[in-house]
């Protein structure tokens, strides 16, 4: 396994070994123990997949504190772009986004901790996304980020005129207007 940090150093990606021949790849898709020995230490409790079809934008979603989530996300099937916008006030990365592309060919995972807002955009035809998260699904505190703010031009690598966003995700407030309780903690 190796960890690779990003322009946001909490922001992780996870490159997993991976074994292929003529009968296809084997993979540990997730090792708590390996995790570990990067001083990585997370208590996942559900896990999520989802199905999209190339154009589908989903987020920018969060959760608040103290139901926020730590999400470890990667691709099943097909390829996405993921992004993670940091929300935690006084962080010197606040209101910036990494984004990092997300396959079934470079099985490839990001590591987005507490404090970001999360959204990916399906580049193939069809994608299926997987999460772990370390807290559960809470209706009440979530939240979410209007994907097209021009404050964070966040570039989703889909032309707008293709582009398929759910109602409810056209309707989140800007960054500036959107409702966070997250504070940066030195490390």
């Amino acid at each position: 396994m190796e960890i690779i940090k990003t322009q946001i150093p909490d922001l992780l990606i996870v490159k997993n070994r991976f074994f292929k021949d003529e009968r296809g790849f084997f993979m540990e898709h997730y090792n708590k123990k390996q995790l570990a020995e990067h001083n990585i230490h997370i208590a996942f409790c559900q896990d999520n997949l989802s199905q999209s079809s190339y154009g589908v934008i989903r987020g920018l979603h969060y959760q608040l504190a103290p139901h926020a989530q730590t999400k470890l996300v990667s691709v099943i099937v097909g390829r996405v772009w993921d992004v993670a916008v940091d929300l935690r006030k006084g962080s010197p990365t606040f209101g910036q986004w990494v984004g990092i592309e997300l396959s079934d060919d470079n099985k490839t995972h990001f590591l987005i901790p507490q404090g970001f807002a999360h959204g990916f955009s399906v580049l193939s035809e069809t994608a299926i996304f997987s999460y772990k998260c370390d807290q559960y699904y809470n209706q009440p505190a979530e939240r979410g980020i209007r994907f097209d703010d021009p404050a964070l031009a966040i570039d989703w690598r889909i032309p707008t005129d293709q582009a398929i966003v759910s109602p409810k995700d056209k309707i989140h407030p800007d960054f500036a207007e959107a409702e966070m309780n997250f504070n940066f903690i030195s490390h």
